[in-house]
């Protein structure tokens, strides 16, 4: 599955200050479904090369990142629920920042 990720708010400095990525997600072998739960998994293990506490906490992200798949808040679709179809468009941007 192709979905495009971009990272915003310092968050592309967790992925080599890339903000815009195009991936190629393999749905997990026991799934029918890629949901955003499996997604910040692959995200985790694949994309942030360096202090994952700033991006995830649990299985989720941590407070304070929005989430926005296909400009939509998550929070409207199910959150960690939400299933993703072929080139969703998912953008994770802080909105905490140091001062």
């Amino acid at each position: 599955m192709q979905l495009t990720l971009e990272f915003g708010g310092g968050l592309e400095l967790l992925c080599d200050s890339v903000k815009i990525h195009s991936i190629n997600v393999d749905l997990p072998a026991e799934e029918k479904k890629l949901t955003m739960k499996h997604l910040l998994a692959w995200v985790r293990s694949n994309l942030i090369k360096e202090r994952p506490e700033m991006f995830m906490k649990g299985d989720t992200v941590r407070p304070g990142v929005l989430v926005l798949v296909n400009d939509c808040d998550w929070e409207l679709s199910g959150q960690l629920d939400t299933t993703l179809e072929d080139k969703d468009v998912i953008v994770f941007i802080s909105t905490l920042h140091g001062g």
